[in-house]
């Protein structure tokens, strides 16, 4: 049985950082991409991130380029994302996601082409 348990979310004050971490257990990810997408109030879902497993390619939305990081610890098989510079708008449910991995980063922020999810961390970022 396929987990992606997220965690690291909280509340943080506009200009701070959080790191979000997901722990994903239940198959081998090593063909996999790993991505995080949020969804704010009222919002449509968004990608954020994502990272190829095995070949370490990135991939980021445009709104958190320069201030977010995604990585990978392949031992504890875990995902991170760090925030920093966090906006009151970076506020919204994150979710991690796996999907199998393709050629080139295009395809990372296809929502569809996700097929394990976690059930998502709280980040709030206060002005």
């Amino acid at each position: 049985q396929v987990q992606l348990v997220e965690s690291g979310g909280g509340l943080v004050q506009a200009g701070g950082s959080l790191r979000l971490s997901c722990a994903a257990s239940g198959r081998t990810f090593s063909s996999y991409a790993m991505g995080w997408f949020r969804q704010a109030p009222g919002k449509e879902r968004e990608f954020v991130a994502a990272i190829s497993w095995s070949g370490g390619s990135t991939g980021y939305a445009d709104s958190v380029k320069g201030r977010f990081t995604i990585s990978t610890d392949n031992a504890k098989n875990t995902v991170y994302l760090q925030m920093n510079s966090l906006k009151p708008e970076d506020t919204a449910v994150y979710y991690c996601a796996a999907a199998q991995d393709r050629v080139g980063s295009r395809w990372y922020r296809v929502e569809h082409l996700y097929e394990y999810w976690g059930q998502g961390t709280q980040v709030t970022v206060s002005s």
